[in-house]
């Protein structure tokens, strides 16, 4: 697909996604862009969504070139710094925007990057969501009981590892504070980074126009006074009021389209 087709495609899939979903699905995009601030935005949360597909999808044909084309990234050098420190990097990343993207871009700069993907049924499509990332050198890991071992292993050979943590797919999450309510989010990142003293960088990839725009923050700082798992707990909450941030600063791009509170479940 070229790629001035890209935009004008997701346009029409988002819409007609958005026309056609069931109510109880548009509904909870709806609550979802309520509490990020933007009522109204449902129908461009399905657009963004759509581009979001089509762009992951054309990553098996992207060059490095197309890739970096009108990509920009505020707070590099966090990175840069965290690699420096010897103890690798967690990017804390919520479901915005084009992430995939972003996460190549990183790995033709340099970067060698972990990600821990969902295991999806059936296996065949999940393997070819594997293959496909792995084609651009990202680094994947299956989100079951080996994982934490793999990433470990990638922090600890200063690598970088990219984890998406605004929505607990298990159950077994942190409670926290999020927009307002108590949901989980998962403590894993928060846990990591302590075990490792590796810096935690809250991280986003905008779509930016016909581009992307990465935006890493500098590390969430934290002082340990407990536990490791009091003290993740803790950390766990500090992340959840910055992905709020970083969510509020386009709301239309917060692919949330999965049951996330307690109170979601009613509809």
């Amino acid at each position: 697909m070229p790629a001035d087709a890209v935009l004008p495609l997701a346009g029409v899939a988002g819409t007609g996604a958005y026309l056609f979903s069931l109510g109880g699905d548009r509904e909870l995009v709806a609550r979802n862009m309520r509490r990020a601030g933007a009522p109204g935005a449902t129908r461009r949360a399905f657009v963004s969504y759509a581009r979001y597909w089509l762009e992951s999808l054309r990553l098996w044909s992207m060059s490095e070139e197309e890739i970096g084309a009108d990509f920009s990234i505020d707070g590099q050098e966090h990175i840069e710094a965290a690699q420096t420190q010897g103890h690798g990097a967690v990017l804390a990343i919520p479901h915005v925007g084009g992430w995939d993207v972003g996460g190549a871009w990183l790995v033709d700069q340099g970067f060698p990057l972990t990600v821990v993907a969902e295991v999806l049924e059936p296996k065949e499509m999940f393997e070819w969501f594997v293959n496909l990332r792995r084609n651009v050198g990202l680094t994947v890991v299956p989100l079951d009981s080996r994982a934490g071992t793999a990433v470990v292993r990638t922090l600890r050979a200063n690598g970088v590892v990219a984890l998406l943590c605004d929505r607990d797919i298990d159950g077994r999450g942190v409670e926290v504070e999020f927009f307002g309510e108590r949901t989980l989010l998962p403590g894993g990142p928060a846990a990591l980074a302590l075990r490792e003293s590796s810096p935690l960088l809250p991280t986003a990839v905008y779509f930016d126009g016909k581009g992307h725009r990465a935006v890493v923050c500098p590390p969430l700082e934290f002082e340990r006074q407990g536990t490791l798992k009091e003290d993740a707990a803790a950390l766990t909450q500090l992340l959840a009021y910055q992905l709020e941030r970083l969510i509020r600063r386009a709301p239309e791009q917060w692919h949330m389209f999965q049951p996330n509170w307690p109170s979601d479940r009613v509809l």
